[in-house]
């Protein structure tokens, strides 16, 4: 087991530490928060804000027990409701997963013939030779795909496609090449034929449906960055994103993204599995706020449960807040330094100037306007911020 501690200092600086690597006897939820608990005593960690992990049954039962040892070290925040945050990287892959089972047979060609060319040192060395005669630049070998890996089949055909011309050539220099696909049979029962333009045509579509689940894992897979304010608006562009594709006139993609928005739904569209964080972390950021949120959850859940869920985020931020005011308040009287007179501080290290950065589908056409003030004389100090 591998302990990482993400954290910020005083300087704003944002940092990572690996704080254990262990093996553990037992992956029972128990056991696995007694290693997280001794390891954050031996470091002298008592606070803990969010735990990320990934979506095995036994962490449910992991966070839990470590939301008690948290109670009982007078340390939990908001009872620890925020605790436990799914990993968004193990999600996509889950969801990636299950939209390649409805793999088309242009995918099992280009496997096929990558598996060929990497059967034998012999055939890899003809087909680097192909390339040098077709003057196709192969700065990097054929990986062969791991099914369990969706991100290795979108490696494989991305590099294949780009060479696609020396697949084309190579019988010229492998006389078994165009018999192999003629008489090998695949995984399925299916006999291999060779690959055509248009099956080219059908690998191009699935790298650039893919790359959008590529570029979004590395992208969150980010440890010298915040990442955490733009979480949900990347949950909600992909969910756009796959509506679409939903519509589109490829069957082999329609079929894909039908089995990966059941996926998403089962994460992503049940709001119980959802840490409520990710909205908040969303609202306070400058580009969004309330207005974009409150819209995106209707997009994202439908109307009525849209409008729910963000009545409830906002009940839940008014507690966090309180929650802070409570604790600031309480360590400035235990502080000897403490300045009675109550001076406010205003730097909120925000910069002046944003980037603002629209989402990158409809969504950001179709915000709708609300007004973001409160009405009565009296405002909290929660208020007086311009969500």
């Amino acid at each position: 087991m591998c302990l990482t501690a993400h954290f910020i200092d005083r300087d704003w600086v944002l940092h990572k530490r690996i704080l254990n690597f262990c093996p553990i006897t037992s992956h029972k939820g128990e056991h696995l928060a007694e290693c997280i608990s001794n390891c954050l005593l031996d470091w002298k960690l008592d606070n803990v804000f969010t735990i990320t992990v990934d979506n095995a049954s036994s962490n449910n039962i992991a966070v839990s027990a470590l939301s008690k040892k948290l109670d009982m070290w007078g340390t939990n925040v908001m009872d620890g409701k925020h605790l436990y945050v799914r990993c968004m990287t193990h999600i996509i892959n889950l969801i990636v997963l299950d939209g390649l089972k409805e793999i088309g047979p242009s995918i099992k060609k280009v496997r096929r013939m990558v598996k060929y060319v990497r059967s034998s040192p012999t055939r890899t060395r003809n087909f680097i030779k192909c390339c040098e005669m077709q003057k196709i630049e192969c700065s990097k070998m054929l990986p062969l795909d791991v099914p369990t890996w969706w991100n290795s089949t979108y490696l494989m055909l991305e590099t294949a496609e780009k060479i696609k011309k020396a697949f084309d050539r190579f019988d010229l220099y492998d006389d078994n090449f165009n018999s192999y696909f003629s008489t090998d049979i695949c995984e399925d029962g299916s006999v291999a034929s060779s690959i055509q333009s248009d099956d080219w045509v059908n690998v191009r579509n699935v790298i650039e449906f893919l790359e959008r689940f590529y570029v979004l894992t590395l992208k969150v897979s980010g440890s010298r960055y915040v990442t955490c304010n733009v979480h949900f608006e990347d949950i909600c562009e992909l969910d756009s994103y796959l509506k679409e594709c939903m519509t589109s006139d490829e069957v082999e993609l329609r079929k894909m993204a039908m089995g990966m928005k059941e996926k998403f739904k089962y994460y992503w569209g049940t709001p119980e599995k959802m840490n409520k964080m990710i909205f908040i972390a969303s609202v306070v950021y400058p580009c969004n706020k309330f207005e974009y949120v409150g819209f995106a959850l209707e997009e994202l859940l439908g109307i009525e449960t849209g409008k729910k869920v963000s009545d409830e985020v906002e009940t839940y931020l008014k507690n966090l807040f309180a929650f802070y005011f409570k604790y600031s308040k309480g360590s400035k009287n235990n502080s000897s330094s403490c300045d009675s007179s109550g001076s406010d501080s205003s730097n909120s290290g925000v910069p002046q100037s944003l980037n603002t950065n629209t989402l990158r589908n409809k969504l950001h056409m179709k915000k709708k306007s609300r007004d973001c003030g409160s009405i009565g004389s009296t405002k909290s100090e929660l208020d007086k911020i311009p969500w």
